[in-house]
């Protein structure tokens, strides 16, 4: 159920690496300063993606916790 961090960083920094490449090759910019920002956006790309996706896994976690916490508590409750 949870969602794969390093997978999904991965692939968000590779997507933004080829992104901001393209952006910058046609915005007239020499190779090595395009190869430089991509690498830079990569990075914070991966990064930012993966903190998003363990807050998102650490919120499916919580959720599932009470879930279950809930059914277990509700018989009780229904019982005189």
């Amino acid at each position: 159920m949870l969602l794969p961090a390093r997978s999904i960083g991965v692939s968000t920094g590779v997507l933004c690496f080829f992104a901001i490449g393209i952006i910058g090759s046609l915005s007239g910019l020499s190779p090595y300063t395009c190869s430089i920002r991509a690498a830079l956006g990569a990075t914070v790309a991966y990064v930012v993606a993966g903190a998003a996706v363990r807050a998102i896994n650490a919120i499916l976690t919580q959720a599932v916790i009470a879930s279950e916490i809930r059914k277990t508590e509700k018989p009780r409750d229904s019982g005189s």
